[in-house]
């Protein structure tokens, strides 16, 4: 239970690591019609309840390094949220209609137990985000709904198990930051180099990919820049028309079940 009870004016609250498992220990201590801002993280919170949509004026949402499992439906509902970390939990699905965040910019994931499977039809249709960080997760792939995120400018994807990216992705043209390290992806679409990822104020990550010896080749020369300029020469979109989908070795998984956020759940 928090020992300190002051509320100050009552619009921001801040209980970090107090050992809290029960949301019910917070609610106590806020007013849900005021309080903008809260943070919760490093704790010991499994879920949250329903009723969190009460706090109406709620704009950022700190559950960073919890235990939570699932998340209420509701929660998308909350009106005027701006800024949901959800990082480091042990979440393996999303609830039905997550993607209808009414202003949600800022969308942090990283550190579950996502995938393409765990996420509901509209979750790439949140078209105010600006940020979204799933790394060190299980995906695979991703849709090619992910056009739909019109605003993004980070999106991160690092340290996941990404075998092809969609070429989708090559439409959003506002994003500024791409991190795609740590993956299983041998090829890249040409697509992706309509994007503007080059320069001093935007990011490439590509490193520790398994990349064919054309793209190796140019990351190991040239660095991310080498490879962008490879990927938007007619040559290389030639090659990769021509690639069929089993012509490449599947690169292995790696072993994540030494992951904080595999411990003490049960697997299927």
């Amino acid at each position: 239970m928090p020992k300190d009870k002051k509320k100050d004016d009552g619009t921001e609250a801040d209980y970090v690591d107090r050992n809290i498992t029960n949301f019910k220990q917070v609610s106590e201590l806020i007013d849900p019609f005021i309080i903008t801002r809260l943070s919760l993280s490093h704790n010991k919170l499994t879920c949250l309840p329903p009723n969190i949509v009460d706090l109406i004026n709620l704009q950022s949402l700190n559950l960073w390094n919890n235990q939570i499992e699932e998340l209420p439906q509701s929660i998308s509902s909350l009106p005027k949220l701006r800024i949901l970390n959800v990082g480091m939990n042990k979440l393996s699905i999303l609830p039905r209609g997550f993607g209808s965040f009414p202003e949600l910019e800022i969308l942090d994931l990283t550190y579950n137990n996502l995938s393409e499977r765990s996420l509901p039809g509209n979750f790439f249709f949140i078209n105010t985000l600006r940020a979204l960080y799933l790394g060190d997760n299980d995906f695979e792939m991703l849709p090619g709904d992910v056009e739909n995120l019109t605003n993004l400018q980070i999106l991160v994807l690092r340290e996941n198990d990404l075998l092809t990216l969609p070429k989708e992705l090559g439409k959003l043209t506002r994003l500024r930051e791409l991190h795609i390290q740590g993956n299983r992806l041998a090829m890249i679409p040409p697509e992706l180099g309509n994007l503007e990822l080059i320069g001093s104020k935007q990011v490439l990550r590509l490193e520790h990919n398994p990349f064919i010896p054309r793209l190796q080749e140019q990351f190991d020369a040239n660095g991310a820049a080498g490879v962008w300029a490879h990927i938007r020469t007619d040559d290389y979109r030639y090659f990769f028309g021509r690639q069929e989908p089993s012509s490449t070795p599947v690169p292995p998984k790696r072993n994540k079940e030494k992951k904080v956020s595999r411990k003490g759940i049960q697997q299927a």
